[in-house]
């Protein structure tokens, strides 16, 4: 009974990943595509070029034209079907990137013009070049018992209010024989699959994961996930179960036109740098910003985040057209090194002109 147990959660676990890795990322209404990150995970810098494909279906009505496909680096050639694909049909962006930049981490864009779809996508292909093979402790070094990655806190990127931002990264089974990886308290927002699961002995698997936007959720934020191996939650080196994933989601203004774009919210502010000049160790800086809202709509911001370790700030209440606006961020100084200190403030808002806005603090800690 153990063995058929042991059996039947293998499968379930291999089916649930392959829902998770094998489904298709919706591009459009009628379009498709298996992935939009490619991760080759390590290769040795002297073994040549490399290559991957991007399939796109189309599910739709009417045919839909790749227009164009352009790389970030001349190090990545990319072939793309030319012609239309008609309805129930492929078509293919194929990738070869060189490996000829060096023994470094690369991370190159393809910015992909379709058809019926206004924005540009971007599809990724990345990787690590390595002048020789290392050991997978080395290069997967935060553990959680035999499963192992590159880092705990895994970067996402940017994305807008009503889109799903899709990433990729290698993951690695340091024991000797196969691991099965399960999550859970997963973030509602958050969906996570490894393909090939169980992870073979000694061996690389591909770890994807999206996050959904939320209109609860703004700005930088960190969602999170506590891996299960083998029916068995571990601690990493510094203690913690749970792996972050973090975005950055602001609002999508794409509905709007120039002439609604340039008549929304507007804040100006007085300053955009406040100076605390020269304090003591473990004081708190209370910095005050003023702003004014100078556009024809109510001004918002969702969100704010700091760079600093210890702080907190004041209601920001909306701001009416033409109505003027002082909040505070107070700044714990007894975690932050002595001398000069920078702390960059960023507020998320619903001013299609401003929809980030970067302030400062700034000063010297004896």
């Amino acid at each position: 009974m153990r063995r058929t147990g042991h059996i039947i959660s293998i499968f379930t676990g291999m089916l649930l990943s392959c829902l998770g890795i094998c489904a298709q990322e919706k591009l459009a209404n009628s379009l498709e595509i298996d992935k939009t990150v490619h991760n080759f995970g390590d290769i040795i810098h002297k073994s040549g070029p490399v290559s991957c494909t991007f399939t796109i279906t189309n599910k739709g009505s009417k045919p839909a034209v790749i227009y164009n496909v352009i790389s970030s680096c001349g190090c990545t050639d990319v072939e793309w079907t030319r012609e239309p694909i008609r309805p129930g049909a492929k078509g293919k962006i194929s990738v070869t990137y060189s490996n000829d930049e060096g023994a470094y981490p690369f991370d190159k864009t393809l910015t992909t013009y379709i058809s019926d779809i206004s924005k540009p996508i971007l599809l990724k292909v990345r990787g690590v070049s390595v002048e020789k093979d290392k050991p997978l402790s080395e290069s997967y070094p935060v553990t959680y018992g035999p499963f192992a990655l590159r880092e705990s806190l895994i970067k996402c990127g940017n994305m807008e209010q009503g889109e799903q931002k899709s990433e990729a990264v290698m993951v690695a089974n340091l024991s000797d024989k196969p691991i099965e990886v399960a999550f859970k308290d997963t973030h509602k927002n958050l969906t996570v699959s490894i393909k090939p699961n169980p992870i073979p002995a000694r061996s690389t698997a591909e770890m994807k994961f999206s996050i959904k936007s939320d209109r609860t959720v703004w700005g930088k934020h960190t969602y999170y996930m506590t891996p299960v191996v083998d029916g068995k939650v571990y601690s990493n080196q510094e203690g913690r179960q749970t792996i972050g994933i973090w975005a950055f989601t602001r609002e999508n203004f794409s509905h709007l036109s120039q002439e609604e774009k340039a008549a929304g919210p507007k804040p100006v502010f007085k300053e955009g740098t406040y100076s605390f000049g020269k304090i003591r160790h473990g004081e708190t800086v209370h910095a005050s910003f003023t702003f004014k809202n100078e556009g024809k709509e109510g001004f918002c911001v969702y969100k704010v985040n700091t760079d600093a370790r210890k702080w907190s700030h004041s209601t920001i209440p909306c701001a009416n057209p033409g109505e003027e606006v002082t909040f505070r961020v107070h700044l714990d100084t007894a975690d932050l090194p002595a001398g000069e200190h920078l702390t960059i403030v960023t507020l998320t808002t619903n001013s299609p002109l401003r929809p980030i806005v970067n302030l400062f603090i700034a000063g010297y800690i004896e």
